[in-house]
């Protein structure tokens, strides 16, 4: 079927038809552009969404549960399709937009010369029948005039009262007016010769090959149209298993989600290591009456009863509780030295965390550890290049100094010393938050029975006195009942402890046997240990190694596990008891002789 013959009479209409089909298609190319503004605007969108919703520093820290971790997974594959949307956009604005434009730009042309031509074509042969319509006229007025000239000569020739001059002069009309009627039908035969042949050429080879380019022309308007959806299609299509795979992403991260981790994740983090407190004891008041120095009856005072239900640093309400002081606040005259010296007191936090509940420490310093081997293995990488670097510069002088790294070289090695140094300090105290941990569950630890004055604790005697200028040896103690406890709680596969030195409560070495000015025991702490002052602590003889673990049970003992280091302060003095100090705090007291090996130093 061709426009040409079936619709060789439509010009009007065709154009019209061509004219509505560039215009539906320039639509359609306006759809695309603004989709692929809506697809941009979107992705955008989107972004801002992820950006929006994306965890803050402070918020890291709750990232370590599965739905925030899933909920972080999301953001991510969303942003992800994003792209995706922006990847459409850019394709669609490539490949279908920019095409679409300039085709139809190219078909307005098209269309607008082929439409130029049928006209040119329309008015040649409106020209044509005008040429003959006008012959024809003229053949028709030539026709009438030759018989009226015919007519009159008849007339003339029958009338017998004219002169042989006018005869003459009618015939001679008769023969010019036939003349001119002759001419006037051939030029009219001529004239509809050459509109018929032109007729003829205009409605079946001219025409027709008008309306076959414009057919062309609507054919491959449509045909683009088509390819142009099914592009925008394939375009989509192609971004479609990313977007899947998002989507398969998400449906994993919410599948991840494990309420019962969860649970045991929040454990972990909060979880302080303390035992619950005790039962609070009933307080006799008629049985508490006391007189004071100037024998005047005292009023029976109810202590006051702490609420043991606070949260302890490093919990969920431990924000709300107010800083506890360092261990040595107990101590007023150095206070402000100690601040000034001991790191993390104070405001800030504790080098070795003890300011922290057991469990959480031992997390901290588990991460400290994990930070200072990293810029090991970071310096020893840094070292390995200095070291290759300098090998290539002694193999060829040209490319370098060796001599050049050497100072590099030193400085990496301070770092590697210095991070090994705090490595192993940092490593002790992980170690002894460990034990820490151990005694905090340990039934040996449990609270201590009152003595017979109703103290849980003794104060160490002083060991200096600021006017004799003399030293008096701390008092020593020791009792059966640590001997026997610390001997049954060590486990079955160790090698028996050697016995314990047994107590000479006469002598003044006797830990229990001295009692006056002195450092005060921690409170809690069962007279089990006793804090230093820094400036009054004794310089040490050497140094000790535990070569079994020993539980302090009586006043001026300490414990120690296997193969703790101490620092020795005092040498036994006959009683079986050697007075110790640990290395990561200011803490003294007696340990067996027998159960620790000496190393002096050198004077």
């Amino acid at each position: 079927m061709s426009w040409g013959t079936e619709l060789w009479d439509q010009y009007e209409n065709l154009s019209l038809h061509t004219q509505k089909g560039i215009e539906f298609l320039e639509r359609y190319g306006h759809f695309i552009r603004d989709r692929c503004a809506i697809e941009v605007e979107y992705a955008a969108k989107l972004r801002r969404l992820v950006k929006s919703y994306q965890p803050k520093k402070k918020e890291e820290e709750d990232y370590q549960y599965s739905p925030c971790r899933a909920f972080k997974m999301e953001l991510n594959e969303v942003n992800d399709q994003a792209g995706q949307r922006e990847v459409i956009a850019e394709n669609l604005q490539a490949n279908v937009l920019r095409e679409l434009n300039i085709l139809v730009k190219d078909f307005k042309e098209d269309r607008k010369k082929h439409l130029q031509e049928g006209a040119r074509l329309m008015a040649n042969l409106t020209g044509q029948i005008g040429n003959l319509e006008r012959a024809r006229k003229a053949y028709e007025k030539a026709f009438r005039e030759a018989e009226r000239a015919v007519e009159n000569y008849q007339r003339a020739d029958a009338d017998l009262n004219l002169s042989r001059a006018e005869v003459e002069k009618q015939r001679m009309n008769m023969t010019l007016k036939t003349q001119q009627s002759e001419e006037a039908k051939t030029e009219y035969a001529n004239q509809l010769q050459k509109t018929n042949d032109m007729q003829t050429l205009h409605y079946h080879t001219a025409m027709p090959e008008v309306f076959q380019h414009l057919q062309e022309l609507d054919e491959k308007r449509i045909k683009n149209m088509r390819n142009y959806m099914l592009k925008s299609v394939e375009i989509e299509r192609a971004v479609a298993p990313i977007i899947a795979q998002c989507l398969d992403g998400i449906e994993k991260a919410a599948n991840e989600i494990n309420e019962k981790k969860d649970t045991l994740l929040v454990i972990e983090r909060y979880k302080s290591g303390f035992q619950p407190p005790g039962d609070f004891p009933f307080e006799d008041l008629s049985v508490a009456k006391t007189y004071d120095s100037n024998s005047q009856l005292s009023q029976p005072v109810m202590q006051p009863i702490h609420n043991h239900h606070l949260t302890a640093k490093g919990t969920v309400s431990g924000s709300k509780i107010k800083k506890r002081v360092g261990l040595f606040g107990i101590f007023s005259s150095n206070k402000k030295l100690i601040e000034n010296n001991v790191p993390g007191y104070g405001d800030g936090a504790k080098e070795d965390c003890s300011d922290l509940p057991p469990n959480q420490r031992k997390k901290r310093l588990q991460q400290r550890l994990d930070e200072i081997q990293a810029k090991i293995q970071q310096e020893t990488a840094a070292r390995d290049g200095l070291m290759k670097m300098k090998g290539v510069y002694e193999q060829n002088p040209a490319l370098g100094d060796p001599m050049s790294i050497e100072g590099q070289l030193n400085q990496s090695s301070n770092k590697l010393d210095k991070l090994g140094a705090e490595l192993a300090k940092f490593q002790g105290y992980f170690e002894e938050a460990m034990r820490a941990g151990v005694s905090l569950s340990s039934p040996s630890q449990a609270p201590r029975k009152p003595t017979s004055n109703g103290s849980a604790t003794r104060p160490l005697s002083s060991r200096r006195s600021s006017h004799s200028g003399g030293e008096e040896s701390l008092s020593r103690s020791a009792s059966d009942s640590s001997v026997s406890n610390a001997n049954a709680n060590q486990p079955i596969h160790k090698k028996s402890a050697p016995g314990t030195p047994q107590p000479t409560h006469g002598s003044t070495n006797s830990p229990e046997s001295g009692l006056g000015e002195s450092r005060t025991s921690l409170p809690g702490s069962g007279g089990e240990e006793y804090y230093v002052d820094e400036i009054d602590a004794q310089p040490p003889l050497g140094t000790c190694r535990a070569l079994y673990p020993f539980d302090a049970t009586s006043e001026g003992s300490i414990p120690m596990y296997d193969g703790e280091e101490l620092y020795m302060i005092e040498l036994d003095q006959g009683d079986g008891w050697t007075r110790v100090r640990r290395i990561s705090q200011p803490i003294e007291g007696f340990v067996p002789t027998s159960y620790i090996e000496c190393h002096l130093y050198n004077t």
